[in-house]
């Protein structure tokens, strides 16, 4: 009987001690649970306010498009993380986040500015030009002009006495207020030039400080509007009025110093007399920008080289690259080559230098009369190639520089694709009587390209639009004779956009963005016209 009650009694406490053990766990795991939900709260908490207020700034600089863009992406990101059904879209929402606002919302807004002016002369909106426009002033004439004294307080808050320049006249001013005869100011005592020593709350700017103030001065207007004075330069200010004035019922910005009116013509303000006011604003041009590239001469002269030298330039690199790159794989594929490990760690050695480097290094090689290369050539045949002052040889030069880049990765894609082929097949050949140059061009070439293809096709798609070599070798040049835009005859589409986005002759950003559009198109097309290609070899290597 006591064995019995002893074995109860044990039972009783093992499944009390699990019992424990178990909610023991079930506190940790919600205690776990709690935790991670506050720390999701806070984490959302923190975007959210940084959300809002980089999209209350948005609207107050009127880039609405982007501040809703930026509202519906943070919304969209609190759903993910507090709706339970949405848990899978929490790990690539960060990504996706990235995804709208560097790729779609850029790509979109290249596309809208193309079908626009927007450049120099056109880079503000029309609010920003009409407030820009009325807040100039004019001196009207018989105004009268004063020489000024500057006085400011501990808030920086700024007062001028001024005297008429025949001296018949003095005023105290204050910013919004009307002008203070001499007489009623109650300045105090005044020095040899009659400008007061002091101001009750001010001290007197000295003319070794006017510099320091000058700039704060020239924006605040003093005096009311039936007598506004403005500092003009460090010693005198005068009595101005406003230039401009919009007429929003009429759309026209009205001189009220001649009564010449300005109606708004392709973002500028223009009279009837083809007078125009500067700054002008953005506004959509349809079709234009595309219009002047495909019917522009001049410009259709110096884009088609442009052009022409893109595909040549993308085509030549890649080919030069694998070609040479193939070759070294060919050769340290064969287990025999004595110190092949040796080998192949040298001739990676390129690839580890940072590109930017190993061009400035061959930039500085075919430097005329001091580069290595050019001074080995002169001695040997008694010159060297212009390789920076002539087009072709120029291009032969970025050609070399591409080649060293590129084919140590060549090389080492192509290792591997060729230690993946089996050798089964090579002896079957052997047996059909196939040589050498017949199993690489209709067996080992086919299976290299099944497996290399999308990797040429993104190095294509790299070259085509590798600005660093143009821009670090010779800027683009030598130049093209005539050229509308400064253009050169190394420049590829990606360096001729930017010549034209931000040249030193002005912006274009809507013709930089069309072009823009024509590269992003060429590229698409190349690259589904090559996979289709891909899919050829990928038959053909089911053919060997």
């Amino acid at each position: 009987m006591m064995m019995l009650w002893s074995s109860i009694a044990m039972g009783t406490i093992n499944r009390t001690a699990g019992g424990l053990k178990r909610l023991s766990a079930i506190n940790h795991i919600a205690s776990q649970n709690s935790f991670n939900l506050i720390l999701r709260f806070v984490a959302l908490a923190v975007i959210d306010a940084f959300a809002l207020w980089f999209v209350i700034r948005l609207t107050q600089d009127k880039n609405l498009p982007l501040a809703a863009l930026i509202a519906a992406t943070t919304v969209g990101i609190n759903a993910f993380y507090l709706h339970p059904r949405m848990g899978p879209f929490r790990w690539f929402s960060p990504g996706l986040a990235l995804m709208i606002l560097m790729v779609l919302y850029p790509t979109l807004f290249t596309v809208y500015v193309a079908f626009t002016n927007w450049g120099t002369g056109n880079l503000l909106s029309k609010t920003q030009v009409i407030e820009q426009l009325e807040s100039r002033l004019y001196a009207p004439e018989g105004s009268q002009s004063y020489q000024w004294t500057g006085f400011v307080n501990e808030a920086g808050e700024y007062k001028l006495w001024l005297i008429s320049d025949d001296g018949s006249e003095a005023f105290l001013a204050r910013p919004g207020e009307a002008l203070i005869p001499a007489a009623e100011a109650h300045v105090g005592e005044l020095d040899a030039d009659g400008v007061p020593l002091s101001i009750e709350g001010f001290e007197r700017i000295e003319r070794n400080q006017v510099i320091r103030h000058i700039s704060a001065l020239g924006e605040l207007t003093f005096g009311d509007e039936g007598r506004a004075v403005q500092v003009t330069n460090t010693t005198s200010a005068a009595e101005l009025r406003p230039k401009f004035t919009y007429d929003a019922a009429r759309d026209v910005i009205v001189d009220l110093e001649t009564g010449k009116e300005f109606t708004p013509i392709d973002g500028t303000f223009t009279a009837d007399d083809g007078e125009q006011l500067s700054p002008g604003f953005f506004v959509p041009v349809g079709f234009r920008n595309f219009n002047r590239l495909i019917n522009s001469a001049a410009l259709r002269g110096a884009f088609s080289q442009v052009f022409v030298w893109t595909f040549v330039h993308a085509i030549g690199a890649v080919f030069l690259q694998f070609v040479v790159g193939l070759g070294l794989a060919l050769l340290l594929n064969d287990a025999q080559l004595p110190g092949m490990r040796y080998w192949r760690t040298l001739i990676l050695i390129p690839y580890a230098v940072p590109t930017f480097i190993s061009m400035i290094i061959w930039r500085g090689m075919f430097v005329p009369g001091q580069g290595i290369i050019s001074t080995t050539l002169t001695d040997i045949f008694g010159s060297s190639p212009a390789w920076f002052g002539d087009g072709t040889w120029a291009k032969i030069g970025i050609l070399i520089v591409q080649m060293w880049i590129g084919f140590p990765y060549m090389m080492l894609i192509s290792l591997g694709a060729l230690q993946s082929i089996p050798s089964d097949i090579y002896e079957a050949a052997k047996v059909d009587g196939a040589n050498a140059i017949q199993r690489f061009f209709r067996m080992t070439l086919p299976l290299l390209l099944i497996t290399l293809g999308p990797l040429l096709i993104a190095s294509f798609a790299f070259n085509f639009n590798n600005f660093n070599i143009i821009r670090i070798y010779n800027q683009g040049g030598p130049p093209i004779a005539g050229a509308p835009i400064p253009t050169g005859q190394t420049d590829i589409l990606i360096s001729y956009t930017f010549r034209v986005a931000f040249s030193d002759g002005g912006s274009d950003f809507g013709f930089a963005s069309t072009i823009t559009i024509v590269i992003f198109i060429v590229v698409a097309l190349v690259t589904l016209f090559n996979f289709r290609f891909t899919r050829a070899w990928e038959e053909a290597g089911e053919n060997v």
